[in-house]
């Protein structure tokens, strides 16, 4: 037998309607205040039901906004109208303890029903999906936004390493992240920060560059690295502290500069941890912004070595000409006093003077070091055969070098080697090396000279400045089996006087000289090493755009001819003096001068223009007429007329007309007589 459910009366209803209402309801008067709530309400804006009756509803809006909702609930007074939910959802309501939720807002006015109220249903929308998708890109955006004014007003990039991963970590909500650099040798990554690091993972370990670990796989893809359980992915090994500590989930993106891959930004969570293109895609920002950083601080660190080196060409400029003048006159006169008879019967003196003058040699080649290094010398480039000049250079290295250090040649059969350089700079950088590479081969072992041609620079080596388009270049590398070097020696090593030999043992100019040299003949200069692995340097030099004739062997001296009429125009009187007695002693018939205008009058002088074979003159003449304008003109009257110039040093001599050769002070009697073959022939 049916029993009729008992009869409940229109308001009993009406009110269990509004107390059992999933969303929040609100009866508001037409002052604002709050006269019903039911329990949804108190439960979503944290208030007992009896603390909302008689509260204004202007007590549940953000401060920010209050004059707004105070604007629109007057204008919504005077005009009320049904508004379902879902036409606004940017509203924000506050909550008792001043926490603020997201919310949608239905208002329903009761004025045509004779009721002077306004239902407001409310339902916090936080837990729908694409709400909780829009709040998580905002917070990503705001942190990628945090992160960027640190990354611009920071000029640290060590601040930069120790915040990403605390960024990532905290936003990702995972225990672990962390920056691995790539080495410039590029054979293993350093962890340069991190946060959640296991205590056999810390700080300053290293990695290696393979792919079978996570940042090595990064390398060889070229691309991100999204694992959802590293436990089942066998491409690479997971290190056994992160599958003990359960992160087994991971999410790496690349550190790039200029398309390059430098470093990898990597976090790491447990199986739980889920990673979508939201999150990548902020990782992504994060790793752009940490690469942009590094990449300006290196920038700053080009720019300030930029400086450095110009600073330092400035200053040897600035002092080689003086100081090579001075070395020219006590060098000259050691000389002449070498052959004194008071010295030449006593073996004391000629050991002091001898001594003397090793000093002073080595007083030039420290000068020329520093010029070499500042690419402020003066290159003669010619067409070098790099085959015949690596072989001399190897069977000299075999004569001097410790009979433990085995010399290896390994050239191709072809004759294509051939580059355009200063042939006796590049003997003395090739020279350079390879005492670096004895002095890291204490107990013996192999130095290999390979060489080939490229037809451009490999990743990673600077461009030539000024470089021809199309230039190909002769990569010579020599590779020794020493000791190497640690990461932080290896970005030092071209730095002038870095040195880790012990005092006296070495000026830190080798290398130096070499990135000097390389770099002024619009080639350039790669070094690998790592602790013992070895170091291998290359140095590529440009090919000649035209088809030249090599160099052949370095010259021997030549005789001067008896009686040789020499005009020598030198501005400083020691100099002068010196040269006129080197240039009698090998018979030689001189005439010196102080000035062009000198010279020019003496060459127009006499019954027959030009009463001389030669003319000898510094380029530097104080402040009258340049030595290279006196050989112009002297050029352009008396073709016949041979010219020699020589200099100390002078900002002149960097554009030097290729046609006249160069006698480099300070020299000696055969370096003059040689010199005084090459011009006359």
């Amino acid at each position: 037998m049916d029993v009729a459910p008992p009869s409940i009366d229109e308001q009993t209803v009406f009110r269990l309607l509004f107390t059992a209402y999933p969303d929040a309801l609100l009866l508001v008067d037409a002052s604002g205040q709050i006269v019903m709530a039911n329990p949804a309400a108190a439960e979503l804006l944290g208030y007992a039901i009896e603390e909302l009756t008689g509260l204004s509803v202007d007590e549940l809006v953000p401060d920010a906004i209050r004059p707004r909702h105070a604007a629109y609930r007057s204008a919504y007074a005077r005009a009320p109208r049904a508004r379902p939910m879902g036409t606004r959802t940017e509203l924000v309501a506050k909550r008792r303890d001043g926490t603020q939720v997201m919310v949608e807002i239905a208002l329903s006015p009761l004025q045509e029903q004779g009721l002077p109220y306004v239902v407001a249903a409310v339902r916090g929308i936080e837990g729908y999906p694409r709400v909780q998708q829009a709040l998580q890109r905002a917070r990503y955006s705001d942190r990628v936004a945090q992160f960027g004014r640190l990354a611009v007003d920071s000029r640290d990039p060590q601040q930069l390493l120790d915040e990403a991963p605390r960024v990532a970590a905290d936003t990702l909500r995972v225990p672990h992240a962390a920056v691995y650099l790539l080495a410039p040798h590029r054979l293993h990554f350093t962890l340069a920060s991190g946060v959640g690091l296991l205590p056999a993972l810390g700080v300053g370990m290293q990695v290696p560059n393979s792919e079978d670990s996570l940042p090595g796989h990064m390398v060889a893809s070229g691309r991100e690295a999204l694992v959802a359980d590293a436990e089942h992915r066998p491409t690479f090994q997971v290190a056994a502290p992160y599958r003990e500590a359960g992160l087994t989930s991971a999410l790496a993106v690349p550190l790039t500069d200029r398309g390059q891959t430098i470093g990898v930004l990597a976090v790491r969570g447990g199986p739980q941890a889920s990673f979508g293109d939201e999150e990548l895609r902020f990782l992504q920002a994060l790793a752009s912004l940490v690469a942009t950083g590094l990449q300006r601080a290196r920038s700053d660190e080009a720019l300030n070595h930029a400086q450095r080196l110009e600073s330092v060409g400035q200053l040897t400029g600035g002092i080689a000409h003086d100081f090579n003048n001075l070395l020219t006159v006590i060098s000259g006169n050691l000389q002449a006093m070498l052959e004194v008879p008071a010295v030449v019967r006593d073996p004391a003196l000629q050991q002091m003077v001898g001594a003397a003058a090793k000093a002073s040699r080595r007083a030039a080649e420290l000068t020329e070091k520093l010029l070499a290094f500042s690419r402020r010398q003066v290159l003669q480039p010619s067409c070098i055969d790099i085959g015949r000049l690596v072989h001399s250079l190897a069977d000299m290295l075999r004569r001097t070098l410790d009979q433990r250090i085995r010399i290896e040649v390994m050239l191709p059969d072809d004759d294509g080697l051939h580059c355009l350089a200063d042939r006796t700079q590049l003997e003395s950088a090739l020279l350079n090396v390879a005492i670096n590479a004895r002095d890291a081969m204490p107990d013996g072992g192999t130095l290999t000279f390979t060489a080939q041609v490229v037809d451009k620079l490999p990743e990673g080596v600077a461009q030539p400045e000024q470089a021809a388009p199309g230039t190909r270049y002769v990569a010579v590398a020599m590779r020794d089996t020493g000791s190497g070097m640690s990461e932080a020696v290896t970005e030092r090593a071209f730095e002038p006087f870095f040195t880790t030999k012990e005092a006296g043992r070495g000026t830190g100019l080798g290398l130096s000289t070499v990135y000097g040299f390389v770099t002024q003949s619009r080639g350039a200069v790669a070094l690998q090493s790592a602790p013992g692995r070895g170091t291998t340097v290359t140095v590529y030099l440009p090919q000649p755009l035209a088809a030249g004739r090599p160099d052949g062997p370095a010259k021997t001296a030549s005789s001067v001819p008896p009686g040789l009429r020499v005009l020598v125009v030198e501005d400083e009187l020691e100099v002068r003096a010196v040269t006129t007695r080197l240039l009698a002693a090998i018979g030689c018939d001189v005439t010196a001068c102080a000035t062009a205008e000198e010279a020019l009058a003496l060459l127009e002088r006499g019954p027959r223009a030009q009463p001389f074979d030669l003319l000898l003159t510094d380029i530097a003449l104080g402040r009258g007429m340049r030595g290279t304008a006196l050989a112009r003109q002297a050029g352009e009257r008396w073709p016949a007329l041979k010219v020699l110039l020589m200099s100390g040093y002078s900002t002149e001599m960097l554009d030097m007309p290729a046609r006249w050769p160069l006698l480099r002070k300070p020299y000696s009697r055969d370096a003059l007589a040689q010199a005084l073959c090459d011009a006359l022939h």
